[in-house]
């Protein structure tokens, strides 16, 4: 069975940088098409980035375009990374890795086949 185990999340004042990281094991032997999504205090969970199996087409949410910036690790291609700078208090949120059956420019929670147990990232001002 599929298993995703996110990390990287931490305490960071506003501006800074953050890096996550995001393994897969336990899945079929083949590249998963894998996604960021966060949850937000209070609000419901929002797509950040998307990345397609190739590595060579990605997506981002609105409100990070620019700011963040999804990767895949060239010798472990279901290791997936999500770089985020100039971070702003609003990015406060639990982070959250997901694989998405087919890529799109902005994949719903319904599109997700598989989810972390999440990462907590928070921003002081």
């Amino acid at each position: 069975q599929m298993q995703l185990v996110e990390s990287g999340g931490a305490l960071v004042q506003a501006g800074e940088s953050l890096r996550l990281s995001c393994a897969a094991s336990g899945g079929l032997p083949v590249t998963y098409t894998m996604a960021w999504f966060r949850q937000p205090p209070g609000k419901e969970r929002e797509f950040v980035a998307v990345i397609s199996r190739s590595g060579s087409l990605t997506y981002y949410g609105d409100s990070v375009k620019d700011r963040f910036d999804i990767s895949r690790d060239s010798a472990d291609k279901n290791t997936i990374f999500l770089q985020m700078n100039s971070l702003k208090p609003e990015d406060t949120a639990v982070y959250y890795c997901a694989t998405i059956e087919r890529l799109s420019s902005s994949p719903s929670v319904g599109d997700v086949l598989t989810w972390g147990q999440g990462t907590q990232v928070t921003v002081s001002s």
